[in-house]
């Protein structure tokens, strides 16, 4: 009998492992032939040549890339669109989350209803463009980071989380004269540290693949982030011919405008693909273990 469990759960076992081997090939695959297709010499790319390896390797397409200053302005751009958004992301958020977790707070389900439904009811495209202008932020980077400043599921998430977090503590701080921000500051985030990670990484990406509020709320083609840029060269064809031209000169069309915009793709999700790996252990990192005893 033993024998027949053990024999079938080697077998669940590699049959799972054969699946996430074959999900992760899914995954990574595109991300890996965009990557050889943009090292790899223009002619074999225009002929479809290129599967599985890089041919006839050249990085001629990112140096193009990182001479053009178009995409080092909209780099920035990005950096601090994200940098910003992130922050008041994760400041207002906590301090919604924070009163709607505590089960003294009056009016808890009302408020909690109230912002609930804010999930599956909304004023539309055209009333969120009007009030925006009315507050006289068009064209500029408060149109992008101050809207999408508190996202409701993420919101619901963090007040799960700091509902978790035993009340003794709190209670201890509070006998000890500390008041419901020192709570917050002292206590509640300290020990929040894997929701903290995990809304840093859900607000920043959603920052960083943000274009469509810019092609929306930004006419000033300076202000634009690499979302917006890069959607403008795959998709509108912007900067084809300037590659194919550099490439036809310098070295025989081993640039075509697919080398350059698989370069501009990797660029654009590298910093992403980098921070992931380090925010990703305090998914499943317990970062209450131990807090309490006995």
């Amino acid at each position: 009998m033993n024998k027949q469990i053990s024999m079938g759960s080697k077998v669940f076992d590699s049959f799972n492992v054969l699946i996430l081997i074959l999900l992760m090939f899914i995954t990574l695959y595109p991300i890996y032939y965009i990557f050889i297709v943009s090292i790899s010499d223009g002619n074999l790319v225009t002929r479809g040549l290129i599967t599985w390896i890089p041919l006839d390797i050249t990085f001629d397409a990112y140096k193009i890339v990182f001479k053009n200053p178009d995409i080092w302005q909209a780099y920035g751009n990005t950096l601090l669109y994200t940098t910003v958004g992130t922050t008041i992301n994760v400041f207002m958020t906590a301090l919604c989350a924070y009163p709607l977790s505590r089960k003294d707070f009056y009016g808890r389900n009302l408020f909690i209803f109230m912002v609930a439904i804010t999930m599956f009811i909304s004023g539309g495209l055209i009333p969120l463009y009007l009030v925006v202008q009315q507050l006289g932020l068009i064209d500029t980077m408060w149109a992008l980071v101050l809207p999408p400043a508190i996202s409701t599921f993420n919101m619901i998430i963090m007040k799960t989380y700091f509902e978790g977090i035993p009340m003794a503590l709190q209670e201890s701080a509070y006998l000890d004269g500390a008041n419901e921000i020192q709570v917050l500051i002292k206590i509640i985030l300290p020990l929040s540290l894997p929701v903290m990670a995990t809304m840093v990484l859900f607000y920043a990406v959603h920052h960083w693949n943000s274009f469509f509020p810019a092609l929306i709320y930004l006419n000033d083609s300076d202000k634009f982030p690499v979302q917006v840029l890069l959607r403008n060269i795959v998709i509108a064809g912007e900067f084809a011919d300037q590659t194919a031209d550099i490439g036809s000169a310098s070295s025989n069309f081993r640039v075509v405008a697919t080398n350059y915009k698989f370069a501009v793709i990797i660029i654009t999700i590298l910093p992403i693909l980098i921070v992931y790996p380090y925010l990703q252990k305090y998914f499943v990192k317990g970062a209450m273990i131990g807090a309490l005893k006995g």
